[in-house]
């Protein structure tokens, strides 16, 4: 079954990162510059369409008018050693990054297409350090980006520190997900950690400040996309009505 939208390849050059970019951008099926649309940007693009499947989910979606109008706009990493470097918190280039998604792909977004140019309709969407680069760069740019969905994120003292002093937080709204199993996962360097810890403690600090928090664990729910995948209907109904 073939899919119902169209995917579109657009290339940024990045004075932030000194690097061309590729950006996977799906519309949905009937899209229309008549209409507006909300922005869903996804780090680890590629793992979104592929694992997660979320074209096909989208098709699904907009059908069952479970979801209003959105974009969703994937980006991807070279290996995960660039990941690493954009995405962790203290990666090299995660503040390159951020002002990356910030300053250039949200004006390139809105010059393509019809938006609502309101941070309230742009979510950044991600995976384990993916979530927690969605999660930081909505901190540090709550006016671009309203809406934040993270799945397992990777969440040490920086982050919490980083939460604690963080203001601004009541305009952000967020879906956060950990699995139950979370308790030894082997990460990219070969360490393993235990993820359910720190996210309970963000747990604790977000449930205070977001002005909008959606927080579940995932029962059996382990570091890996069978789980993420599952969980992005609730997610994506929630943070598209």
């Amino acid at each position: 079954m073939g899919r119902k939208g169209s995917m579109i390849e657009k290339q940024i050059n990045s004075t932030y990162l000194q690097e061309n970019m590729t950006l996977m951008i799906y519309q949905p099926e009937g899209f229309s510059p008549l209409y507006k649309y909300n922005l869903c940007i996804m780090q680890d693009g590629n793992d979104y369409y592929q694992l997660g499947r979320i074209a096909t989910l989208s098709d699904r979606l907009h059908d069952s008018q479970e979801i209003s109008n959105t974009i969703f706009v994937g980006i991807h990493y070279k290996d995960k050693f660039d990941r690493r470097d954009k995405y962790h918190p203290s990666g090299i280039q995660n503040e390159a990054y951020m002002k990356f998604l910030c300053h250039e792909i949200v004006p390139l977004l809105e010059e393509l297409f019809p938006t609502y140019y309101m941070g309230k309709s742009r979510t950044l969407l991600g995976d384990s350090l993916a979530g927690t680069l969605a999660l930081l760069t909505a901190i540090r740019y709550p006016n671009t980006f309203g809406k934040v969905i993270m799945q397992s994120p990777y969440v040490d003292n920086t982050v919490l520190e980083v939460i604690k002093s963080a203001r601004d937080m009541d305009r952000i709204s967020i879906y956060h997900t950990i699995g139950i199993e979370e308790t030894n996962v082997k990460m990219t360097n070969g360490e393993r950690m235990d993820f359910l810890t720190p996210n309970r403690k963000l747990h604790q600090l977000l449930k205070n400040t977001a002005t909008s928090y959606d927080y579940y664990e995932l029962e059996n729910g382990e570091h890996t996309w069978k789980y993420w995948q599952k969980d992005l209907k609730r997610a994506l109904t929630s943070m598209f009505l």
